[in-house]
């Protein structure tokens, strides 16, 4: 149980230094949520995964707003056609947040979470900067280890750390992998998704807690072998009619 052991004490890390951090972001999730608006979502790469695990999912409910460019996630065909050459080029590409923000309305009231491992690459950079920019509140789930490990690349010389209102640290190590092998030069086993996720979920659980101290009790996506079958259905279409109310408050209008 190497990689599991080492991760258990990555998520100690984690539970031991982002407290603040972690109750602001729910804070600040809450707000947006609780006023009617959206906590929008984006991640490149494989921190599109903490978009997906925000919502939607079982467990989760609707007031989060995933934002994930294909173009800059599609690892899975690996190479030739959408292959990681492409996706990982493309999130390295300075202008394209720009031209996603430019499909959304942009309201103070709501806020972000945008996840990057290395805080480095210019898409999840100028995605913060034109949220905040717009007035919004900024979340950055980055690992300050990484993103400090050389110097930054993008032409402001900034990082993603550098466009938030809050800063929840991942704790991963420089090359996200958390175990050596013997007989092998390099380590194995990245850490940075179990982080991502369990930051993801924390979040998540704490904004429910001060949404139903709000007054607001939200459709929670739920299976059917917990809350039987007509009241699951219920709820999903609860959830997803929510959800497509406020994300067609923030899709951009003519």
């Amino acid at each position: 149980m190497r990689w599991i052991r080492r991760a258990m004490e990555l998520l100690g890390e984690i539970e031991e230094t982002q407290e603040e951090s972690l109750a602001a972001a729910a804070r600040i999730a809450a707000a947006a949520i609780g006023g009617g608006g959206v906590v929008h979502t984006f991640g490149t790469g494989h921190s599109r995964m903490g978009v997906e695990e925000m919502f939607p999912r079982y467990g989760s409910y609707p007031g989060f707003h995933p934002i994930v460019d294909l173009s800059t996630t599609f690892y899975t065909q690996v190479a030739g056609s959408n292959g990681m050459r492409q996706a990982m080029f493309i999130e390295r590409v300075e202008g394209l947040a720009d031209a996603v923000l430019a499909n959304f309305e942009l309201r103070p009231s709501d806020a972000a979470i945008i996840f990057s491992v290395s805080g480095l690459n210019a898409v999840p950079i100028e995605m913060a900067m034109g949220l905040r920019k717009a007035g919004l509140s900024v979340v950055a789930v980055t690992s300050m280890r990484e993103t400090m490990a050389v110097a930054p690349g993008h032409p402001s010389g900034t990082r993603l750390a550098d466009h938030a209102d809050v800063v929840i640290d991942l704790r991963t190590p420089v090359g996200d992998a958390l175990c050596s092998v013997e007989g092998l030069a390099e380590p194995v086993g990245p850490g940075s998704t179990l982080a991502a996720v369990s930051v993801v979920n924390e979040i998540k659980v704490r904004t429910a807690e001060l949404l139903v101290a709000g007054g607001w009790t939200p459709p929670v996506i739920s299976s059917a072998k917990l809350v039987g079958g007509p009241r699951s259905e219920e709820l999903f279409e609860a959830a997803y009619l929510e959800h497509a109310r406020r994300a067609a408050d923030v899709l951009r209008k003519p």
